[in-house]
């Protein structure tokens, strides 16, 4: 399975680019693995919802020409389907098994995700109701990637 990343914004610290890295090496085991960053806004201190609104469109446009047809798309959103770990390695292995041969997961900016993203999106995802930096977020999900194909594979991991 081709899994690709598509997240706005650039990883700017090492920590973030080490931890994204050892990942990437790891999941090589599994899937062939694509992250592609789409330039992020920048968005000035007391911005109107208005102009939030036009950032979040702008990136919108810079996601949307990365996601591919016939890609199953999963956005990361607050207001999505919460899974546990094992969850989400049944629903990656589903997939596969529906013969889904490409999944692309989004990441959106600081403002979150235009709703143009949203209706292109095949499934919403939750980690959290809380917030976190996006390019913390490129972390946690690749490390649930991975640990799902350890639980798909039936292989340790730790709890």
């Amino acid at each position: 399975m081709k899994i690709t990343v598509i997240a706005v914004g650039k990883m700017k610290e090492k920590y973030y680019k080490d931890a994204v890295a050892e990942y990437e090496k790891r999941l090589s085991r599994y899937c062939k693995l694509e992250i592609i960053e789409a330039e992020d806004e920048k968005t000035p201190d007391g911005a109107s919802v208005m102009e939030e609104a036009r950032i979040r469109e702008k990136e919108a446009d810079r996601i949307l020409r990365h996601v591919r047809e016939d890609a199953y798309v999963i956005t990361l959103e607050i207001a999505g389907k919460s899974f546990d770990s094992p969850e989400f390695a049944d629903k990656i292995e589903k997939l596969g098994i529906r013969g889904i041969s490409h999944v692309q997961f989004i990441i959106g900016g600081s403002l979150g995700l235009h709703e143009k993203v949203c209706r292109r999106s095949d499934l919403a995802v939750s980690f959290s109701k809380m917030t976190f930096p996006h390019q913390l977020m490129r972390v946690i999900l690749l490390e649930q990637i991975y640990r799902s194909y350890r639980i798909i594979c039936g292989e340790p991991y730790h709890k």
